[in-house]
Formats: structure tokens, sequence, C-alpha cells
């Protein structure tokens, strides 16, 4: 009994990756809104209620698919941001931007980049609160990087700040309503636009230039 009981987180984490790679190519192959939950089920082999039992939901669906495909690109460098803090070292700003723009840039550039680009694009900018397992695809970490390297920022203008960037780089690099992918600009010119926006000297306080405040 406690052999089988052994095979069943295997056979789970086979189903799961089956419905995952099946996702992938259909919605390369079809587009997203094309593809529909049953589609996935059939072309896995499986019952109808498979993605239902092991994801929920499209959309958790694409959470999922997002992060075992994307995560890895991201996992490596930003381990090493990691390793480098705990060390003492701050990272500039410069530096988290370049972490954040060259996987972004090198998917672009893959088979099945912008189809995955483009459905994380859609799922972030259209979408609610996401279940997201993966701490660097939420938005804490990168602000306490953003805090660390400009300390001079108050928590507002730092989330304010992350949040104009990564809509930027989501239309940029996802594209969520074009028909067509369009090749971004060259990742040096994103990064430096990026880390322009980010590293902006603090704007002055509304309140203290109206009354003539220096």
């Amino acid at each position: 009994m406690s052999a089988v009981r052994g095979l069943v987180p295997a056979v789970t984490a086979q189903s799961r990756a089956r419905l995952l790679d099946e996702a992938e190519r259909l919605f390369l192959a079809q587009g997203y809104d094309r593809v529909s939950v049953r589609a996935v089920n059939a072309a896995a082999g499986m019952n109808p209620a498979a993605v239902h039992y092991h994801f929920g939901s499209k959309r958790d669906l694409v959470v999922a698919l997002l992060q075992q495909r994307l995560g890895p690109l991201w996992a490596e460098p930003l381990a090493e941001l990691d390793r480098a803090r705990a060390a003492g070292w701050t990272p500039t700003v410069a530096e988290v931007v370049t972490v954040i723009v060259e996987p972004f840039d090198r998917l672009a550039r893959e088979p099945s980049g912008p189809m995955l680009l483009q459905l994380l694009a859609r799922t972030v900018l259209f979408g609610r609160e996401l279940p997201w397992d993966d701490p660097w695809f939420r938005h804490r970490p990168w602000r306490e990087l953003l805090a660390g390297a400009r300390p001079d920022l108050g928590e507002r203008e730092i989330a304010d700040r992350w949040r104009l960037a990564f809509d930027l780089l989501l239309q940029l690099y996802g594209q969520p309503v074009a028909d067509a992918f369009v090749p971004p600009p060259a990742a040096a010119t994103v990064a430096a636009f990026v880390t322009a926006g980010l590293d902006a000297p603090r704007p002055a306080d509304p309140s203290r230039t109206e009354r003539g405040a220096p």
C-alpha cells in the first residue's frame, strides 16, 4: 500500500507536465483565445476534468505554465543578487534592470517566446491578483531591491516606479493586443530607458512647490 501511495505524487507530476506541454503547444499553434480547457484535456489524452483537477481553471493553468517556463530564466541571476546582498553588496538600479531585461530579450527571440510573453502580459495587465508561487513574480522583492539602491525614495514612489516599469516591459515584450509580434528594440536601449525612469531624481513635493519653498 505504501508503494502505491508513493506513486501518486509521481503520477500527478507527470499528468501536470503533460497538460502543460499540450497547453503550450496548442497556445502556440492556435492562440490562447481559441484553445479551450476541453481541447487541452483531449490533446493530453486525459479526462475532461483533468485541468480543473490539477490546476483549477484555465487561468491557473496559464499561471503554472508561465512559472514553469519563465521562472528558470530569472532564477539564477536573481539568486546571484540574493547571494551578493547577503554578503553586503547593494546592486545599483542599472544592475537590477539588466537582470530583468536580458531574459525578456532572450525569450523574445525564441520560437515560443513571443507567445509566452503575450500570455504573461495579458495575464498580468488584464487580470486580477494571481496565485503566483514564485516570489519573483510578485512586486515586493523588486521594491526591496530598488529601496536598497535608492533609499531616498518613499514606499509609494518605489511602488509607482516599478508599476510603470513593468507595464512598459510587458507592453513592449508581451504586446498583449498585437496581431503579429514586432521585434523589440535592442536590450541595451530598453535597459537604459527603464533605468533612467527608475533611477530618476526624487520628484519635488507639490505642497512645498505651491508654497514657494526651496
